[in-house]
């Protein structure tokens, strides 16, 4: 990895320099705000690292009343996880509310009909995000996102869920580099040590849902994207051509989930071709 840049793997090391990338990522945070004129930020808060390490950058960039939590939990929701997601309130001293979303989510099925398990997961998502930015109305803040680099990657995400945001300060971090930040941020290790889950069902558990580990998938990752190297390369590095042709699908299928919609084009300038300057005229 080259030195003084965080999140990025030449060599398909997953090594970071957590207080270079603390830095970069408050002075992100801070500069994005600043652009737009808002002051505060909200952010789904679930319990898990992800979520946690997004509002410990946060609560190093901003003064922790402009810092609008969300416990957004469902009736099958952890206990474990709600409880985790307070300690992070109690310790930073961030603003938080706490809104059930079961008479939401319980409400669509009742309109819609019966639905399957993944389906509700996606309304659950959907359902946290809009009161989210309904948070940021109400606060006139920025959305925090909280999706690392490996989720973005794999398409592990609900378009419109938990795949939106204003910014996202750990979107190019890989989850075994959110693992190391965490630890140097100070995310309490009930967090940093638990099983990866979106909790969107009870005992769901987010590795045997993409079947691959965190370690093993990051760096065949890192390799292809960041290192670029070939299919011949990643297979001498030890990985099977399976697990390489099944991680490559998976990042071209969803190549849409991490895009804007497609305009057509029939002018000069179109938003998304030709105009593509959000914010950065803004200083």
């Amino acid at each position: 990895m080259t030195k003084g840049s965080p999140g990025v793997a030449l060599d398909g090391s997953l090594e970071l320099d957590p207080q270079w990338t603390t830095k970069i990522l408050s002075n992100f945070i801070r500069t994005e705000l600043h652009r737009t004129g808002l002051r505060d930020l909200v952010l789904g808060l679930s319990g898990g690292i992800d979520s946690a390490v997004a509002v410990y950058l946060a609560a190093r960039t901003i003064e922790p009343p402009r810092i609008h939590a969300c416990l957004l939990p469902y009736r099958t929701s952890s206990e474990d996880s709600l409880r985790d997601a307070r300690s992070v309130v109690d310790d930073l001293g961030i603003d938080a509310e706490t809104i059930e979303i079961s008479p939401i989510v319980d409400g669509f099925g009742k309109t819609t009909g019966e639905v399957d398990r993944l389906r509700l997961g996606n309304v659950m998502a959907r359902a946290r995000m809009t009161l989210l930015y309904d948070r940021s109305a109400a606060h006139r803040a920025l959305v925090l996102g909280t999706s690392n680099k490996t989720e973005l990657l794999l398409g592990y995400g609900t378009l419109h869920g938990d795949l939106a945001s204003a910014l996202n300060p750990i979107g190019d971090l890989y989850k075994t580099q959110i693992r190391s930040l965490a630890e140097h941020l100070g995310v309490p290790e009930s967090i940093r040590t638990k099983p990866p889950s979106a909790d969107l069902w009870p005992d769901q558990n987010d590795e045997d849902e993409l079947g691959f580990r965190y370690e093993e998938v990051d760096r065949l990752l890192a390799l292809l994207i960041d290192a670029r190297v070939s299919r011949a390369t990643a297979i001498e590095a030890g990985f099977s051509a399976g697990v390489i042709d099944d991680v490559t699908h998976r990042i071209v299928r969803t190549q849409f989930k991490r895009k804007l919609s497609i305009i057509a084009k029939i002018s000069t300038r179109s938003i998304g071709w030709d105009f593509r300057y959000p914010r950065d005229w803004m200083t």
